[in-house]
């Protein structure tokens, strides 16, 4: 059994039920989740000693947050509880051609005004194999940036493996600064994970003839950034999840992986979601699926099919957390996606 630590924000979310469009809502659905915390929950629910690394505020819904990760397994004893309050998020869940909205409530959250000083990150990494991160860490604040890579100084210093999920959100910064920040967080990463739009808006790089709006997937293209990426930063494997969507309830779904060292490019089996349940978090539970592939010992192209079929069937449950078993997701990957009851 391997280890991974996570770090990031963890919130509140606020979803409205049954598809219902926000004004139209008189009450939400709560839960909790976020980037790295999903990841956390993934990895945990499939065997791995997980830990996510946060602030939180000493209170009540601190606490919920809290105890919303240990139901699942995770470690939570380097949680600092400082700051003001609780991130929030609200989700209008869409159907069909409306797509789903988001809209934040996260401004001086705990996390954006935590610094290193509040965590032993020696403590932390010293029995760690892997730590993962998202570019939403750094999004919210400039001292969260700074905390990020005093968290990634450590893990090197520690001999563990990094990974990424670039994860770019225009509602917390500009492209412009996304590039500027993350640029520089790249010489500590080994593993780094995103999409088309993440490639483009977090690191500059666009793969040509692609437009995943009409559905058009150029493998050719992104097999050509990857060797730009690898190039330029030194990846152990370049990994892009490669979402078609048809509409909000029907997406295809598939990933495409690239390894540095064998020069190899690999693409996967591809899934038709329909109709999809809820798919935040769709593209953590593919990281979760992955970095889990890779902590077992599988080689890439396995631990790729792992993490796009944990992913496919995350789309089928409510909630930011991926709660598949071990046990349904190689079933899917070794080609069984019947749906059929089990008996």
């Amino acid at each position: 059994m391997k280890k991974l630590v996570t770090m990031g924000e963890i919130m509140l979310r606020l979803s409205t039920p049954n598809n219902e469009k926000f004004i139209q809502a008189d009450e939400f659905d709560i839960n909790y989740g976020g980037g790295e915390a999903n990841v956390a929950v993934s990895v945990a629910n499939y065997g791995h000693e997980a830990e996510f690394v946060t602030a939180l505020p000493a209170n009540e819904l601190g606490d919920c947050a809290v105890a919303a990760l240990r139901k699942y397994g995770v470690e939570t004893k380097h949680i600092a509880r400082c700051g003001e309050r609780l991130g929030i998020y609200y989700l209008e869940t869409g159907s069909a051609m409306r797509p789903s909205k988001v809209v934040y409530d996260r401004a001086h959250s705990s996390i954006t005004t935590a610094t290193a000083k509040d965590f032993d990150f020696d403590e932390i990494f010293k029995d760690a194999d892997w730590f993962h991160f998202t570019g939403i860490t750094p999004a919210v604040s400039d001292s969260a940036a700074v905390l990020t890579e005093e968290a990634l100084k450590a893990a090197k210093k520690h001999g563990v493996t990094v990974s990424v999920d670039l994860n770019f959100r225009k509602k917390l910064w500009s492209s412009e600064k996304a590039q500027k920040v993350m640029t520089g967080l790249m010489k500590y990463v080994d593993v780094c994970i995103g999409n088309e739009e993440d490639a483009e808006l977090v690191l500059g790089f666009k793969p040509e003839a692609t437009n995943v709006t009409s559905g058009k997937l150029n493998l050719d293209g992104y097999k050509s950034i990857f060797e730009q990426m690898v190039a330029k930063f030194g990846f152990k494997y370049a990994i892009s999840s490669l979402r078609v969507s048809h509409s909000a309830s029907d997406n295809g779904w598939s990933a495409c992986i690239y390894s540095g060292e064998t020069k190899e490019f690999y693409h996967s089996r591809e899934y038709r979601i329909a109709p999809i349940v809820d798919r935040v978090g769709g593209g953590d539970s593919f990281a979760g699926g992955v970095i889990c592939g890779f902590l077992d010992g599988k080689d890439f192209r396995s631990a790729l099919e792992f993490g796009v079929a944990a992913s496919a069937l995350k789309h089928t449950i409510p909630g930011d957390f991926n709660l598949v078993t071990r046990k349904e997701v190689e079933a899917l990957a070794g080609g069984d996606g019947s749906g059929r009851v089990q008996r």
